[in-house]
């Protein structure tokens, strides 16, 4: 072991001390990811927090089950002893074509980075049911009172009879069937392992509108739609949109104030081989090491403080660089909220300093004015 890995793996804090003593003596301790986290003093699953979680657990002889790595964040872990434990066999749901023993395997080797269906809150939170014998009316009373197209018709949590929806209760209606009970008004229903690739599970949701969610220990766990994968979709894209929006910005600032020798006085010293022709050239940090020395920020003749604008800046480049660790768990709401607030910021000032013929300026890709 390195020294490096030698200072992770001693960073053992006492609340996973107290999980290897409850071990020892019998217990089966267990929490939440999200609690696991905070003894690290973590909010997310970045790439240094995972690393500093292994090496402490590996300290004390721990591991966690499931992997902490790959589960929905508010899902409970149990702590394993390490040298002893056997993954349990996977549970196989019918129709799933997925090797069992490849499965097995997959269990006790490293959490692969694939975007998993278990981690989308919907798929963690207990869809409402009905039974086989309820009546239709109750049905549809449940479906107008929670603005559901559908629900899952269910025996208990790990039995599935089929999915009634006002699909399947108009075609029957408008044939003339008989609807009285929710069996009568029934439909298959379609479903994937908590484990499954978020990627794989689109198709499936985009041709039958829904999914439910079967966990290890064959339970239903969730029920996933298709606006629950644009929410997931649309909060894992925002950051990389919003800070391509305001790194253009930046660029439409800077562009028409320095010259090609600012911009290379502006270069990180330590990357001494890189041409700096034009803007689009220069990092985010370099943005900042430009733009902090004040007689190069007198040349943007901006009525702005200069300290106050660095320091946003400087934010941004932080959340910048997390963003760009692609940390599974995103970024949090604070910084997501200042990459918006930033970002509208920007725009205003872009409309406020307009090129003179009113219109802003704007870059092509090697910044020159289109």
């Amino acid at each position: 072991m390195n020294h490096d890995q030698s200072l992770i793996a001693s960073d053992v804090p006492a609340e996973l001390h107290a999980q290897a003593t409850a071990l020892r003596s019998g217990d089966k301790p267990r929490a939440t990811v999200r609690e696991l986290l905070k003894w690290f003093g973590a909010e997310r699953r970045g790439f240094n927090v995972v690393q500093r979680v292994r090496g402490a657990l590996d300290n004390v002889g721990l591991l966690t089950w499931p992997d902490f790595e790959g589960e929905y964040i508010d899902q409970e872990v149990f702590f394993m002893n390490k040298q002893s434990f056997q993954p349990p066999a996977p549970v196989v749901i019918a129709g799933d074509s997925t090797n069992a023993a490849s499965r097995g395997a997959a269990a006790s080797a490293a959490v692969d980075p694939t975007h998993r269906l278990g981690r989308l809150k919907a798929a963690n939170r207990k869809p409402i049911s009905v039974s086989p014998n309820e009546s239709l009316e109750s049905a549809i009373t449940l479906m107008l009172t929670h603005d559901f197209s559908q629900l899952p018709v269910m025996q208990s949590e790990r039995s599935v009879k089929g999915m009634i929806s006002w699909r399947s209760i108009g075609s029957r209606l408008a044939l003339g069937k008989g609807c009285n009970t929710v069996t009568e008004c029934l439909d298959e229903h379609y479903e994937l392992r908590d484990d499954a690739s978020l990627f794989d599970a689109i198709g499936v949701i985009a041709a039958h509108d829904c999914v439910l969610v079967r966990d290890r220990e064959n339970k239903i766990t969730g029920l996933v739609t298709g606006a629950d994968i644009t929410e997931q979709f649309h909060r894992l894209a925002e950051p990389f949109l919003l800070l391509g929006d305001i790194e253009n910005r930046i660029r439409a600032l800077i562009f028409p104030c320095f010259t090609q020798d600012d911009l290379v006085a502006a270069k990180d010293p330590s990357d001494g081989g890189r041409v700096v022709e034009d803007v689009t050239d220069l990092g985010f940090g370099e943005y900042v090491r430009l733009l902090e020395n004040t007689e190069r920020w007198k040349k943007l003749n901006l009525k702005i403080d200069r300290v106050k604008f660095i320091e946003q800046l400087s934010r941004i480049r932080r959340i910048r660089n997390d963003v760009m660790h692609f940390d599974p768990d995103g970024i949090t709401d604070d910084a997501l909220e200042d990459l918006r607030r930033f970002s509208r910021f920007l725009e205003q000032l872009q409309r406020l300093t307009a090129s003179d013929d009113g219109e802003p300026a704007v870059l092509n890709l090697r910044g020159m004015r289109a």
